[in-house]
């Protein structure tokens, strides 16, 4: 049941990061330069009151320098590429490994 909530996860994030490289491919072509959305963009676009939220939530409980580290290094990142990393990284935690003994094994 986990696996399965893991692997739908990776194909939501999957999809949601294939329609923000779209968005950003046509953005890109339409100005002729190379456009990529960041996160923190697409989140305030998207929702702007839990970014907010995040904040508030990171500075209470992992204090105010994780809040600049995470502000500075992961929000300003390409959100197609985010949620490519992150549909990937749902789909490794729910990978089935093959058995070891093979695949006609009694």
């Amino acid at each position: 049941m986990v696996r399965f909530l893991f692997r739908v996860l990776s194909l939501l994030a999957l999809c949601v990061g294939v329609v923000f490289g779209v968005i950003d491919a046509i953005a890109s072509v339409s100005a002729s330069q190379v456009i990529m959305t960041p996160i923190s963009e697409a989140w305030i676009e998207t929702h702007p009151g839990s970014l907010m939220t995040l904040e508030e939530l990171v500075v209470g409980r992992l204090g105010d320098g994780a809040w600049l580290a995470l502000r500075d290094v992961v929000l300003p990142q390409p959100a197609f590429a985010a949620m490519l990393v992150l549909s990937l990284a749902f789909w490794m935690i729910g990978y089935k490994k093959p058995s070891l003994a093979g695949r006609f094994a009694a």
